[in-house]
């Protein structure tokens, strides 16, 4: 296989490593594993892209390239430079430092790069390693990822989904905060929303009299409906979520009649 890599915690990002280690053991030993990441780290950026000016791209090594531009940027670089020729079977998006479950997967630079991904039909998974008081003082937090990511994403692999309506699927994945002998399996589960948790803003007044305001999350061991992606992962499980770009509220459509003339 020919796997692209990439992130939204930059070049230098621990996790990154612990995906191209990921990415590695399924490609195989006659596969590549290219590396195409931000310089700088773009969490939180979600699905933007570098519109209105020029991308940076720097070769670091062979199939190793660091881009000044946002996850989905170094999707679309990767795919209409260095790999134009040969574009990758998969896309690894990852391991995000802390999680991309419920409402922080509209955020999310990790995904927005498996969305670019899908959306140039491309499979594409992005995968996040939830952090919590089980496994945040470990040696490597990132362990759950590390022992059980290559497994997971094969049986992702293994999948077919319906791609009918245009809109590929991309694959979420979340590795709960446990350390990885306490992983109890893999769920499938839909997208939650955590009640009561949103992102705000803590405001700081600067010396010179300048007001500045810093972006703050809400409590991620808050656990949405049961049976939902942070749900299963605060009890033990890794969640695997197929999502679509495609935004429209389907189910409303039988509610709507009045509006058609």
């Amino acid at each position: 296989m020919r796997i692209l890599v990439t992130n939204d915690d930059g070049i230098n990002a621990p996790g990154l490593i612990v995906l191209e280690g990921i990415a590695k053991a399924l490609a195989g030993p006659d596969g590549e594993v290219w590396t195409i990441a931000p310089a700088f780290e773009q969490s939180g950026v979600a699905h933007c892209i570098n519109y209105t000016k020029p991308t940076l791209i720097t070769e670091l090594s062979p199939r190793r390239y660091m881009i000044e531009g946002s996850p989905a940027d170094c999707i679309l670089c990767a795919l209409y430079d260095p790999m134009k020729d040969h574009r990758p079977d998969l896309i690894l998006s990852g391991v995000n430092r802390g999680n991309n479950a419920a409402e922080n997967t509209l955020y999310s630079g990790t995904i927005g790069a498996a969305i670019e991904g899908a959306l140039q039909g491309v499979l594409s998974i992005a995968l996040s390693q939830f952090y919590g008081p089980a496994n945040r003082e470990l040696d490597d937090p990132f362990e759950a990822a590390v022992h059980h990511g290559a497994d997971v994403c094969r049986r992702i692999l293994a999948q077919k989904p319906n791609n009918a309506n245009g809109y590929g699927v991309f694959w979420n994945v979340n590795f709960p905060p446990v350390a990885a002998k306490d992983v109890k399996g893999i769920r499938s589960a839909a997208q939650g929303r955590r009640p009561g948790v949103n992102f705000s803003t803590i405001p700081h007044d600067a010396p010179n009299g300048r007001r500045f305001l810093w972006i703050a999350g809400g409590n991620q061991q808050i656990a949405p409906a049961a049976g939902t992606d942070a749900a299963v992962n605060l009890e033990g499980y890794i969640s695997v979520t197929p999502m679509r770009a495609d935004l429209t509220a389907h189910d409303t459509f039988a509610d709507l009649s009045d509006l058609d003339t």
